[in-house]
């Protein structure tokens, strides 16, 4: 149904039809058939619009995005952020610290992104921060209930059991921690989830931290 293109992975001219599908949509709702609006990439325009065809109907709409590295970065990124909401949701914080922790959030997926060339309005579109709400708000989310569950204080193997499902944040957590470090940037809600999982940091110690770094002004 695709048409090809060639990808050269590696010196070996492999030929590969590559697209990316994101944004905020549960299986669980599209199954229900209830609105839902997601973003189709891919390297080559011909793949990009050909996915839009197949996958739209009226209650499923797909918008074409040609920057498919934002575009997984996007996906990607939000699941340290929703663990770190969910940790939040398990140590008893409201509504503003959600909502503190999504928008600083959502800055770092935007300076992390960056080292990679995607385009910083794609993080402020239906891969980035669309799917960042669903992420951290739904309850079908299974990086925010992992979250909740290390905040309540579960380890993580007995979070992980109790969720049921691959936990991606905690695998993209790592990747994250180390491409900030190789491109020296700053990713403070990131690290703290870092750290908590893999250093096994105290969950309250690690906003104490978080609350304790200088504040600079504001920059978006």
């Amino acid at each position: 149904l695709l048409p090809e293109i060639v990808i050269d992975v590696m010196g070996t001219g492999v030929r590969l039809q590559v697209a990316a599908l994101n944004g905020p949509s549960h299986a669980e709702e599209v199954l229900q058939k209830l609105p839902t609006s997601i973003v189709a990439a891919s390297y080559d325009p011909a793949i990009m619009l050909k996915i839009h065809d197949l996958f739209s109907t009226p209650y499923f709409r797909v918008y074409p995005n040609s920057d498919i590295n934002g575009v997984c970065f996007g996906g990607a990124m939000k699941n340290p952020i929703a663990i770190a909401c969910g940790i939040a949701d398990g140590l008893g914080f409201g509504d503003n610290t959600k909502a503190a922790l999504m928008t600083r959030g959502l800055h770092e997926m935007g300076k992390l992104s960056a080292t990679k060339g995607a385009k910083l309005e794609t993080l402020y579109g239906l891969s980035g921060l669309g799917d960042l709400c669903v992420t951290c708000l739904s309850k079908h989310s299974r990086n925010s209930k992992f979250g909740r569950l290390i905040g309540q204080g579960l380890s993580i193997e007995k979070a992980q059991q109790e969720v049921g499902m691959v936990v991606e944040g905690v695998y993209t957590c790592l990747s994250a921690i180390q491409l900030a470090e190789q491109a020296n940037i700053e990713i403070p809600i990131t690290e703290a989830v870092y750290s908590i999982l893999y250093k096994k940091m105290n969950p309250k110690d690690a906003v104490k931290q978080l609350l304790q770094r200088s504040i600079k002004e504001e920059h978006l």
